[in-house]
């Protein structure tokens, strides 16, 4: 899956032992970066018990079309209000391409597919799916938070075979004013539609992470890593 082109990311590692088994790839929403979700290493449980690579990318500065062209980070641009419609197409494929470079890095360096989980936040939860369902070897799990999924009506045609029998851990925001509820919860039919396992949150809560989502999550780790 390596692809030379695309662009390296820089990014943030942090490990929980030393020559670490398993990673979790995780990608920043909107406007954030690599640093995001730093915290919530200390929090997972399911860390602390194995020896994991946290590997935190920055994508890229790019103008958003939406906020008025202003650069921020961003893994695609966001080109109107409907947000799960006015996608960047060039934009999106880009940044899934590096995706791929980063998990093949972390494939190299020794770590199984089957240990690795991709997760992203928003933004990075769209292209977490996207990336992680069209790998041809399959991943431990994919985890995408408060997002949508990017060319649902195209699922088919991106998506691999190895992919059917990875597990996806969803959660959202049942206020969330950036990505409605429904939109998550429209992607998570979709998915559980085409045959895919589906777990699925939402808490009482904005465009954020909550404890009780943090906990979800550890417990989803554990199991998936066992």
């Amino acid at each position: 899956m390596n692809d030379s082109t695309s662009e390296r990311l820089d990014r943030v590692i942090r490990e929980t032992g030393a020559e670490p088994t398993h990673a979790v790839i995780w990608l920043h929403g909107l406007g954030a970066d690599g640093h995001d979700f730093e915290p919530i290493v200390p929090h997972l449980r399911a860390a602390a018990r194995r020896p994991v690579r946290f590997v935190f990318p920055h994508a890229p500065v790019r103008p958003v079309t939406i906020n008025g062209g202003m650069a921020m980070r961003a893994w695609y641009d966001i080109l109107g209000m409907s947000i799960d419609r006015d996608q960047d197409e060039a934009g999106i494929l880009a940044s899934v391409a590096s995706v791929h470079v980063l998990i093949d890095e972390q494939i190299e360096s020794g770590i199984e597919a089957g240990n690795i989980v991709l997760a992203g936040f928003s933004q990075g939860g769209a292209i977490a799916l996207r990336t992680g369902l069209a790998r041809t070897e399959a991943l431990a799990g994919v985890m995408a938070l408060s997002c949508y999924l990017l060319q649902a009506d195209r699922l088919e045609s991106w998506s691999q075979p190895a992919s059917a029998r990875v597990p996806v851990f969803m959660a959202h925001g049942e206020h969330d004013p950036i990505v409605p509820l429904a939109l998550g919860r429209q992607a998570a039919d979709r998915l559980e539609a085409a045959g895919y396992s589906v777990e699925w949150h939402s808490y009482p809560m904005p465009h954020s992470v909550s404890p009780e989502e943090i906990q979800a999550i550890d417990a989803w780790l554990e199991a998936i890593w066992s």
